[in-house]
């Protein structure tokens, strides 16, 4: 089976992403496809490469990132949330006049029609968060 996963909420404050990244291993393990995974809403800030959690605490965006090298997962931020919470990556930062980016690793930036492909591309797409 053939899923897209979409995250709105963030790394900390919901249980989503984690859940998320649970099901994205399971499924993979059970030989299912992850055809994009598209975070909306607060679950942009999944993206953020300058979360900095403490130490004792688990590092949710690595864990993306690390998923996402290892799967070629495809990891899509909305990008008009993206920009109300100040996450950019190196072309949006330019494009606004900003000096820097914030993009962690394996993530990329676009629009919602990437969530909309992702749901006809899909046999499912399965929502974590509100």
């Amino acid at each position: 089976m053939k899923y897209t996963i979409l995250v709105n909420e963030g790394p900390y404050q919901h249980q989503a992403s984690d859940s998320a990244i649970q099901f994205i291993r399971a499924a993979l393990e059970k030989g299912h496809e992850i055809f994009r995974v598209f975070f909306y809403h607060d679950g942009v800030n999944n993206g953020t490469r300058l979360t900095v959690p403490p130490a004792d605490d688990r590092l949710i965006q690595k864990a993306w990132s690390e998923l996402a090298e290892k799967h070629g997962l495809d990891l899509v931020i909305c990008i008009a949330a993206a920009q109300r919470r100040g996450i950019m990556d190196a072309d949006e930062a330019k494009r606004q006049g900003m000096d820097a980016n914030n993009i962690a690793p394996g993530f990329r930036i676009s629009g919602l029609g990437q969530l909309v492909e992702g749901g006809i591309q899909s046999d499912r797409l399965v929502v974590f968060g509100d």
